[in-house]
């Protein structure tokens, strides 16, 4: 399988969890990772900033760009984008990973909370995706891929948060959107989604604490898929909503239970907008 050395990614988001363990493993072989997010000081919920993340990354073999970047804003992630571009030359992948969560019912949704998923999740997603096209046009193997479910419409991942639902939905509708949009340029528009709970700071600070992060994969499982995506020619595959462990399987890997927070956990917690599988 070919490799991301000599790559260079922008990952909103890459502090930390998910976003983070992309770029880790990027770094391994190699890449160049622009680390666009908001953390530049410790967060007492929060683990690592911009400065941990390059540490890490560099620490594991890449090399890394720490830039404060509140991806609502079209100046800050301009300014990003030209600051990476300018370090590495270019940009080869852009990694829509930044996402802000509130499950709750219509009633209790404020307005600004409304706005704030939706100019992070759907606004941003363009605005980042928007912005490093140009760019894109103009690599070797260029991937667009977000951290945004399948378009499932049916009431069910509705009903309990419509406005975290429509969000979300907004980054697929860009993956919809823009692979048709973008397909004889050569670049490749993917959605990637975990089958089951992630172990990040969302999943303990707002979905259930300690047990529910027992209950979850680690964001390795997330990484492990994303290289999958990003190391296929981007020509031939766009246009998907992938999901974690489906990707692996594509590959050969089925055994899964290296991933698990407690491999003694006989039933994970299934993710929203998917299915869950029998679990060995």
């Amino acid at each position: 399988m070919a490799g991301l050395q000599g790559k260079t990614l922008f990952v909103s988001g890459a502090s930390r969890g998910i976003g983070l363990a992309i770029a880790m493993r990027a770094a391994r072989d190699g890449a160049n990772i622009i680390i666009a997010a908001k953390t530049a000081e410790p967060h007492p919920k929060l683990p690592g900033t911009i400065y941990t993340a390059a540490a890490d990354i560099e620490a594991a073999g890449g090399k890394a760009l720490p830039v404060i970047c509140d991806i609502r804003s079209e100046e800050q992630v301009q300014e990003a984008i030209a600051a990476g571009v300018e370090q590495f030359g270019g940009i080869d992948i852009c990694i829509n990973n930044a996402s802000a969560i509130s499950l709750r019912g219509t009633e209790r949704t404020t307005m600004a909370r409304f706005d704030l998923m939706h100019q992070v999740n759907t606004r941003g997603t363009y605005l980042v995706s928007r912005t490093c096209i140009p760019y894109l046009l103009q690599a070797e193997n260029p991937h667009i891929l977000n951290m945004s479910p399948p378009l499932n419409m049916i009431e069910k991942w509705f009903a309990p948060h419509v406005a975290y639902t429509m969000a979300k939905y907004g980054m697929s509708m860009c993956v919809l959107g823009m692979a048709g949009e973008f397909r004889e340029q050569g670049i490749a528009v993917n959605a990637l989604w975990p089958r089951t709970a992630i172990a990040t700071a969302a999943v303990k600070n707002i979905l259930g604490g300690d047990e529910m992060v027992q209950r979850s994969r680690k964001p390795e499982i997330m990484a492990d898929a994303a290289h999958v995506i990003l190391t296929k020619p981007s020509r031939e595959f766009t246009g998907n909503f992938c999901i974690d462990d489906e990707t692996l399987e594509s590959v050969g890997v089925t055994d899964l239970s290296a991933y698990a927070v407690d491999p003694s956990q006989t039933e994970l917690m299934p993710d929203f907008f998917v299915e869950p599988r029998d679990q060995d």
